[in-house]
């Protein structure tokens, strides 16, 4: 991160100097007015806001409690320890946290050189991701929908290990930038910039804890990635014995944990792909289909018909660069 920001996350605060001159807690009144430590946005928003970013209060601990908001954590520098749900949590520099509004979350204290930035926003800020997102379903997209319409997921939080994802790190850097020096027309930059984080984010759920379980991490995130890697000619006996597993009991953990089927997880994977082929190139339906692990035309057909609703010829006419030269 760009030394002058940490410069500026660092300072001391007018919240944390009460703390180092002996406060005792938080000051609650702070964050809520509420006995049942709900933090209220309508205590860290400016109205009519509806984004908002402040560094993480450091040398405290932070009791328990939820948010009435969409919560996403960036580790600056340095580390700080979560507890959501029970589980333990430690942000690396680079990481990110997203929790959604029923989410019960415990800080321990942060030291001096521990920089974190939370983001404050409200659910309405995310029509614009939700949006740039398709209509492809996926853990991340089901996690924002979940935490748009307030309801009680069993994913509470997604947490990504992504220092090393250079595009991830200048995409929030940038909207760190542009709120915290109240950068002009920064409502709509940050609304889309926050659609590229997620786009990029899709491409990272390897890399993605969820529910707050590291078994989440290799059930769910190496399905996904072994899916993204191998949808033509992969299959669940083969990730079963990748993991050791018995292929019957993966089976059962791979619809418990991602509410769909290996089958169904592959065929999503499957018809995005031969989408994206359709739309960006002029390669034939006929190769499309066998180059995404399909030796049944039919099958393929029907199946594309009924999740977009027309025939592969007709949404690359309506949808593609091009009509192909060759069926």
């Amino acid at each position: 991160m760009h030394q002058e920001l940490i410069r500026e996350l660092a300072v001391i605060s007018d919240e944390e100097q009460k703390i180092l001159d002996g406060q005792k807690g938080i000051d609650q009144h702070i964050y809520t007015e509420k006995k049942d430590m709900v933090i209220d946005s309508r205590k860290l928003l400016r109205r009519g806001k509806l984004i908002q970013v402040r560094p993480h209060t450091r040398f405290v601990h932070f009791p328990e409690h939820t948010h009435n908001y969409i919560e996403v954590i960036y580790m600056c520098q340095g580390t700080t320890t979560h507890i959501i749900n029970g589980n333990t949590v430690v942000l690396q520099e680079g990481d990110l946290l997203f929790l959604n509004q029923n989410a019960v979350q415990e800080i321990l204290p942060a030291g001096r050189d521990d920089i974190a930035v939370n983001f404050i926003v409200l659910p309405e800020f995310f029509d614009t991701a939700f949006f740039m997102m398709g209509e492809e379903e996926n853990l991340l997209k089901d996690f924002l929908a979940g935490a748009l319409q307030g309801r009680d997921e069993k994913i509470s939080y997604l947490y990504f290990h992504v220092s090393e994802i250079l595009p991830v790190q200048n995409l929030v850097e940038n909207m760190i930038w542009t709120i915290f020096y109240d950068s002009p027309n920064k409502r709509s930059c940050n609304q889309i910039t926050m659609g590229l984080l997620f786009l990029q984010l899709l491409d990272c759920m390897d890399r993605a804890e969820t529910g707050g379980s590291r078994f989440d991490t290799e059930i769910t995130g190496t399905v996904l990635s072994y899916i993204n890697e191998h949808y033509k000619n992969g299959s669940l006996s083969e990730l079963a014995a990748e993991l050791n597993y018995d292929v019957y009991w993966l089976s059962r953990e791979i619809r418990r944990k991602t509410g769909k089927t290996y089958k169904e997880l592959l065929m999503e994977k499957r018809m995005q792909q031969a989408r994206y082929l359709l739309v960006n190139s002029q390669i034939p339906v006929t190769d499309i289909i066998g180059s995404v692990g399909y030796d049944n035309t039919s099958y393929f057909y029907r199946k594309f018909r009924g999740k977009y609703g027309m025939s592969p010829k007709e949404y690359r006419k309506q949808w593609g660069v091009g009509v192909e030269q060759q069926e």
